[in-house]
């Protein structure tokens, strides 16, 4: 009779050289470095070792294919990767860091059914035929801007150089190999994210011709650069700046007016997706997309995901012609939005068909609730209630703040650093510092979210030894009722 000693389990554990070379590990050091994933390799293995030293005597494997599972949570939660809800207390309603305009809620209730169903998104039900996926989006939009026709796309940088490359695109356009593209000098304007109308003209096929000067340009500077080779005339918003003092520019009729004179498309892109004329004080000098239609522009374009409210996409509206030769364009189907954003759409334009108020009205719209709003949240965070600006953000109105009323500390924005850096599971509050103040503007909260803002608040104001769960605790008891 023999004895037999079983093997220490610990023994299963590979090395971590040839753990960091396994398929398993392999993505994760691609994305994050070798130094980053061995380091939470080995704090899994300390775990791992003292499992398995309990285990003695009972046979174990060693499950890589957990390990890297376990080793991407931690690398995760270190680099804090995955996308958080935040609240957007910056005053800023179209903030383009924070996702611009967010998506009304019933908009989400009626889009989230569909997220994990098949849908007719290219199917008529009643023949059993393919159909246009962008069909009832494009019928809605062009119904209520009064075009011809319209066109979706991903976003408004896609649609102009669709529209470009289409148009002014060299030999395959539908100018015949007529290439310049007419663009006065005051609106050569560079966006977000180094977007710039020049480049983006040059990657579309067009040649640039400017006229003008900085500040001032004249319908006689257009048509004296009108030759041959000229494609179509171009004007763009100015976005997030405007030229004041001794300026001129040339509206889109009188351009219009001198497309027609010289048979040459004319082109607006609008930028914010404005169906229609605003009575706001701040948007009533901005050219809707319903306006520039009427005035006769070939195509006029604007972005789903600002004034619009709806979500990321590009807008082309205009004559059945000039759209019909956009959809014909080989890039057409590249520059397709998904179904979750048509459907998202289709939804926010049924609610401008209905008139519906959107998020984006409570910069203006005051239902008589937040006065109190204010009231409940200042002593949960020490703030005085002063008046201070908002803005419409998402390049529109960038010089016409809309006053009111906001929660301010005088605390050298310490609060507002805490806020921004909050861990889970408090939510992450985007405020601003101004004149050494935190300011927390309500005005672009949405009233549901004051519970978890107080929560925030309250977890911001207690110390750093105090727990997420007990400062969310303090703040319900403080606040009480304040999202209704």
């Amino acid at each position: 009779m023999s004895s037999h000693t079983p093997e220490d389990p610990r023994r299963t554990i590979p090395p971590v050289s040839r753990l960091l070379a396994d398929a398993a590990l392999q993505p994760l050091v691609r994305v994050y470095g070798v130094e980053a994933v061995t380091v939470q390799v080995r704090a899994e293995l300390e775990a791992a070792r003292a499992a398995l030293a309990e285990a003695a005597g009972r046979p174990q494997g060693f499950d890589v294919a957990r390990l890297a599972e376990a080793v991407e949570r931690r690398l995760v939660e270190c680099w804090g990767d995955s996308a958080r809800r935040v609240i957007n207390a910056t005053g800023v309603f179209l903030h383009t860091n924070l996702g611009r305009a967010p998506l009304d809620r019933e908009v989400i209730a009626e889009l989230l059914p569909l997220l994990d169903a098949s849908t007719d998104v290219e199917l008529d039900l009643g023949s059993g035929r393919r159909s246009d996926r962008n069909r009832r989006a494009e019928l809605l939009l062009a119904g209520l801007v009064g075009a011809e026709s319209a066109l979706v796309v991903n976003n408004n940088a896609a649609a102009i150089f669709l529209i470009l490359a289409a148009f002014a695109g060299g030999a395959s356009g539908a100018s015949g190999g007529r290439r310049e593209v007419v663009v006065s000098r005051g609106e050569l304007v560079e966006i977000g994210g180094s977007f710039r109308i020049p480049d983006i003209l040059a990657a579309a096929g067009a040649r640039l011709v400017e006229v003008g000067t900085t500040n001032r340009t004249r319908l006689a500077d257009y048509r004296r650069a009108c030759g041959p080779q000229t494609a179509l005339l171009l004007k763009v918003h100015p976005s997030n700046y405007r030229v004041r003092g001794f300026t001129s520019a040339v509206s889109a009729e009188e351009l219009v007016g001198l497309g027609r004179e010289l048979g040459l498309a004319v082109v607006v892109d609008e930028g914010s997706g404005l169906l229609r004329p605003s009575d706001r004080p701040q948007l009533r000098d901005h050219s809707s997309l319903s306006e520039l239609v009427a005035s006769g522009v070939t195509l006029a374009c604007g972005s789903g995901d600002k004034l619009l409210g709806g979500p990321q996409a590009g807008l082309i509206c205009g004559g059945a012609e000039p759209v019909a030769t956009l959809r014909r364009h080989p890039l057409y189907r590249a520059l397709r939005p998904s179904r979750q954003v048509l459907v998202a759409l289709e939804s926010t334009l049924r609610r401008h068909l209905r008139r519906d108020p959107l998020p984006i009205d409570r910069l203006w719209d005051d239902d008589g609730t937040l006065a109190a709003r204010l009231e409940r949240m200042a002593p949960v965070c020490g703030a005085a209630i002063e008046q201070r600006e908002a803005f419409v953000g998402g390049g529109a109105a960038p010089d016409a703040p809309i006053p009111g009323p906001v929660l301010v500390l005088h605390d050298g924005g310490r609060l507002a650093e805490r806020l921004r850096r909050a861990p889970a599971p408090v939510t992450p509050v985007l405020a601003y510092v101004r004149d050494d103040c935190t300011i927390l503007d309500l005005r672009t909260v949405d009233p549901r979210d004051d519970d978890e803002l107080a929560a925030s608040l309250a977890w911001a104001r207690g110390g750093e030894a105090e727990p997420p769960s007990a400062a969310l605790a303090a703040a319900g008891s403080a606040v009480g009722e304040g999202g209704s």
